[in-house]
C-alpha cells in the first residue's frame, strides 16, 4: 500500500474501496437514527486512520464526511464545538436573527398589505435569544448525527503536528497521539481586533464583535458598527431592527465594497430609509469612555465627527487559525495570511496534507470551505486529480433587502479587457415584488459584448441570495445571453427581473422596460 511521501500523489491504495449500494441497507440507515459504532481502524496498527480532519466547521466536517463516503476511515479533531463558527456564531445564528427581525418588520409594515394588528408590536429579545440557541444546538446535533450514521470518529481537542504522519491532540492537560495517512487541515478563522487608540475592555466593556453580537446580553440604545462589508451591514440591520440606535462607519466609499460598486451605493440608500446612518470614507480614529458607553472620533475627509454609542462593534474580517498548530513541523508553509496551498487540489507543500476554508484565507465564506473540503476529501482518497474551480463562487449579504453577486463586476470586467455590455431591472415594476410589497432594488447582468458570455451578476432585492443560483449556473456553464434570454421564466415570479436584465444587456431593451 502507498505510503506517504513514496511520491508525489499520496493515496489510501488499493485496499480502500467504495461500498457497493445496498438499498435496503441505505433505507434503514435513513429510517433510523441508531448510533453506528465506531469506525474499524487500520488493522496494522501503523495508522489510527486513513484521513484525520482538523477542524469541524462547513470545511472540516464536510470532508471527513465524504472521505468516509468514499470509503476511507476517519477522525476529525474539533477544539471546540461540532460545526465551527458559520454553524456556531456566524452564519447560522445571525441569519436566525434577520429573520427574527424581517419578520418583526413585516408585522409593523402588515397595513401596507391591508391586515390590521391591534396593541403594541414589539421584540421579545429573551424568546429570540432562546430560538437562536435552540437552532444552533439542533444544528450541532445534526453534524454529530451525521458523524455516527457515516462512521466517523469525533476527537476533541487541540491538534499540533509532530510530523506529516502524526499529530499530538491535547484536551484539558492530557495528551494523545494519533498517526493517518493523509490530513485535512480545516481550522477555520477568528475574529479580527482593530488596534484603536482607546477602545479596550473587550466584551465586559461594551465591545463587540460578531461573535458576542449573536449572543448578545441585551437590546443596545445605540450602536456603532465598524466596518460596513458584509458581517457590519448584516448586525447593523438586526440591531436597527431591534430599536438601536444604529451607525455604520466604513473606510471605502461605499458599503460592501467588496461587491459591484451598484450594490452598495443601493443598500446604502436602503439603509438610510430604514434610519441607519451610514459614514463611507471614514474610520475610527479614537475612543473615549463614557458614563454610558463610548465617544468615538471619527474622521471624514478633512474632518473629524464625535458620535457616541452605548455599544460599539467590530465587524471588520476574520484571521485564519493555524497558531500553535506546528504545521512547520509536516512541512506545511505559512503566507501571509494563512496555511499556504501550492495547487487547486487543496495540497500544502506537504503531499498527504490538505488545507481547506478560511486557515487558507483565499475566500472565506462557508460554501466554498465546503467545497474545498469535498476537493480535499477526493483527492485524500482516490489520489490529487480534482481541481478546485473558483470560477462561479456566489457572494451573500442577507440583510433586508438581500444582496448576492457572483462572477465580474462590472469594473472587473472593463479592467480585465473584456468588452462589456450591461443589463438592468429594477424590481420595482415587477409583479410578485409588489404583490409581496417588496420592490426595492434591481438585478444586473455584465457580459462580454461579442459572443454574449455572462461574466456576472449582480442582485440586490428581494431573496436574491436565492435567485443569484440562475447566474452561477450561467457562469458554470459558460451560458451566453442568447441562452439566458431564451430559458422561460414563469411567471408571476421574482426572477422575471433576471431575464429582464439578460435581455437588456443582449439587446439594449427588455420586453418591461419603459
Amino acid at each position: 500500500m502507498a505510503q506517504p511521501g513514496d511520491g508525489p500523489n499520496p493515496t489510501l491504495g488499493t485496499t480502500a474501496t467504495v461500498p457497493k449500494a445496498n438499498t435496503g441497507a441505505i433505507i434503514s440507515q435513513i429510517e433510523s437514527l441508531t448510533p453506528q459504532e465506531e469506525p474499524k481502524l487500520m488493522s496494522d496498527g501503523k495508522f489510527d486512520a486513513d484521513v484525520i480532519v482538523i477542524g469541524a466547521g462547513p470545511g472540516g466536517y464536510v470532508s471527513a464526511i465524504k472521505a468516509a463516503q468514499l470509503g476511507a476511515s476517519v477522525i476529525c479533531v474539533e477544539k471546540s464545538f461540532l460545526g465551527g463558527t458559520c454553524l456556531n456564531v456566524g452564519c447560522i445564528p445571525s441569519k436566525v436573527w434577520i429573520a427574527s427581525v424581517e419578520r418583526l418588520q413585516h408585522v409593523r409594515h402588515a397595513a401596507d398589505l391591508g391586515v390590521k394588528i391591534e396593541g403594541k408590536v414589539e421584540p421579545d429579545f429573551d424568546a429570540m435569544k432562546a430560538r437562536v440557541e435552540k437552532i444552533v444546538k439542533t444544528q450541532r446535533g445534526g453534524v454529530e448525527m451525521l458523524f455516527k450514521k457515516n462512521g466517523v470518529k469525533h476527537v476533541q481537542g487541540f491538534a499540533s503536528f509532530v510530523d506529516k504522519n502524526t499529530i499530538q491532540v491535547e484536551k484539558d492537560g492530557s495528551k494523545q497521539t494519533l498517526r493517518a495517512r493523509n490530513f485535512i487541515i480545516a481550522g477555520g478563522s477568528s475574529v479580527m481586533d482593530l488596534p484603536i487608540p482607546g477602545l479596550k475592555g473587550g466584551v465586559k466593556e461594551n465591545i463587540w464583535t460578531s461573535d458576542d453580537s449573536v449572543f448578545m446580553p441585551f437590546i443596545p440604545k445605540s450602536v456603532l458598527v465598524i466596518g460596513g462589508g458584509a458581517v457590519g451591514v448584516e448586525f447593523a440591520y438586526v440591531f436597527n431592527g431591534l430599536g438601536s440606535k444604529t451607525t455604520v462607519v466604513e473606510m471605502m466609499p461605499n458599503l460592501i465594497p467588496m461587491f459591484d460598486e451598484e450594490l452598495g451605493v443601493e443598500l446604502g440608500r436602503s439603509f438610510k430609509k430604514q434610519g441607519i446612518e451610514v459614514i463611507c470614507g471614514a474610520m475610527v480614529e479614537k475612543a473615549e469612555k463614557t458614563k454610558d458607553g463610548w465617544k468615538c472620533f471619527v474622521k471624514v475627509g478633512g474632518s473629524v465627527q464625535e458620535i457616541e454609542a452605548q455599544v460599539v462593534m467590530i465587524g471588520v474580517g476574520r484571521k485564519a487559525n493555524f497558531e500553535g498548530m506546528n504545521v512547520e513541523k509536516a512541512g506545511v508553509r505559512l503566507g501571509k495570511r494563512g496555511i499556504e496551498v501550492a495547487n487547486d487540489m487543496m495540497q500544502t507543500a506537504a503531499p498527504n496534507i490538505y488545507a481547506v476554508g478560511d486557515v487558507i484565507a483565499k475566500i472565506q465564506l462557508a460554501h466554498v470551505a465546503s467545497m474545498e473540503g469535498i476537493v480535499a476529501a477526493e483527492n485524500c482518497v482516490h489520489g490529487p486529480t480534482r481541481h478546485m474551480d473558483y470560477k462561479a463562487v456566489p457572494n451573500c449579504v442577507y440583510t433586508i433587502p438581500e444582496v448576492a453577486s457572483v462572477g465580474l463586476t462590472e469594473a472587473e470586467a472593463r479592467a480585465a479587457g473584456h468588452d462589456v455590455v450591461v443589463g438592468k431591472y429594477r424590481f420595482l415594476a415587477n409583479g410578485k415584488a409588489m404583490a409581496n410589497a417588496e420592490t426595492e432594488g434591481f438585478a444586473k447582468v455584465v457580459a462580454e459584448k461579442r459572443y454574449g458570455e455572462v461574466l456576472g451578476l449582480h442582485i440586490i432585492g428581494p431573496h436574491a441570495t436565492d435567485l443569484i443560483h440562475e447566474g452561477v449556473t450561467a457562469i458554470k456553464l459558460e451560458a451566453t445571453l442568447d441562452y439566458m434570454t431564451d430559458t422561460i421564466h414563469a411567471h408571476p415570479t421574482l426572477a422575471e427581473p433576471l431575464l429582464e436584465a439578460f435581455e437588456s444587456a443582449a439587446h439594449g431593451k427588455s420586453i418591461h422596460t419603459l
